[in-house]
């Protein structure tokens, strides 16, 4: 939950790194609260209220985070764009997400912490 409220906090910090962790972790709990968000929609009987507004809510974190760790593997983070590509860059984003960041600094700026420092 710390890796998301990270993320939370930089909701538009498109310059710097994110490392695997803090991006999949977001991931995990962006579809724990979707599924929630759809519950919520099923059981109050509304059409994507609840998704819709959570949703909007986590589009500029979500893209956020993404370019971020693009940029730990080294790369610009317009290669989102490749996930407009049908089929091949879907899966060719998904494998730049998986990839090990770059070690050391590289020139989006220096190689983040893994761990979790709350001050």
């Amino acid at each position: 939950m710390k890796w998301y409220l990270k993320v939370l906090r930089q909701y538009a910090d498109f310059g710097s790194r994110a490392g695997r962790t803090e991006f999949w972790m977001f991931i995990l709990f962006n579809i724990i609260f979707s599924l929630i968000a759809n519950a919520l929609d099923y059981v109050f009987g509304t059409v994507y209220v609840f998704a819709g507004i959570y949703g909007l809510a986590m589009l500029i974190p979500g893209l956020a985070v993404s370019v971020r760790r693009l940029h730990d593997v080294n790369k610009s983070g317009w290669m989102i764009l490749v996930s407009l590509i049908p089929f091949i860059g879907i899966i060719w984003l998904l494998v730049l997400m998986i990839m090990e960041g770059t070690p050391g600094e590289n020139r989006f700026g220096p190689q983040p912490d893994e761990v979790l420092v709350v001050a």
